[in-house]
């Protein structure tokens, strides 16, 4: 099952094609989200797989919320995960998205499919969310992510170290 997973840039440290997930929240183009979108008259497939890349994304803003030493850049690493390692997630309320799902093992040496990197300067629209700007969390959903094949990922990380 192809999921998005929600990540920050720390993830991706020493990855080079593969990643090692542990259990935790991921977004996939789920039954549910497919019958969501399907009464607002979506029902292609890689609309419905956007809306789950979108959610993934805001998940990925949630995480450097938590822990703002970070860098301040969305990231979601898309993977095809066995579909045995993949459930309901554990806790849902109304605000849980119909795309979340949760790993709930181990999953080793997954390969990457590609990586979606908010581009440099969406920094300062973190900054302005840090800052209590509400607006600006529109603004980052108005910001596409960029795209990087699986061979690029050193770069994207070269600046960590």
């Amino acid at each position: 099952m192809r999921m998005y997973v929600p990540a920050t840039l720390t993830d991706l440290r020493g990855v080079t094609d593969t990643i090692t997930l542990g259990p935790r929240r991921v977004h996939a183009a789920t039954d549910e989200l497919t019958n969501e979108l399907a009464t607002e008259g979506v029902t292609d497939i890689e609309e419905i797989e956007y809306v789950a890349h979108l959610a993934a994304a805001h998940d990925s803003l949630m995480a450097i919320i938590e822990n703002p030493d970070v860098p301040w850049r969305r990231l979601v690493i898309s993977v095809d995960v066995p579909d045995h390692l993949v459930g309901p997630v554990s806790a849902s309320d109304d605000d849980t998205p119909a795309s979340a799902r949760e790993l709930i093992g181990e999953a080793l040496a997954v390969p990457i499919v590609c990586v979606h990197v908010d581009e440099i300067d969406a920094a300062a629209e973190i900054e302005k969310v840090f800052g209590g700007d509400h607006a600006a969390i529109d603004d980052l959903v108005d910001r596409e992510l960029l795209w990087y094949d699986v061979s690029e990922i050193p770069e994207i990380t070269a600046d960590l170290d």
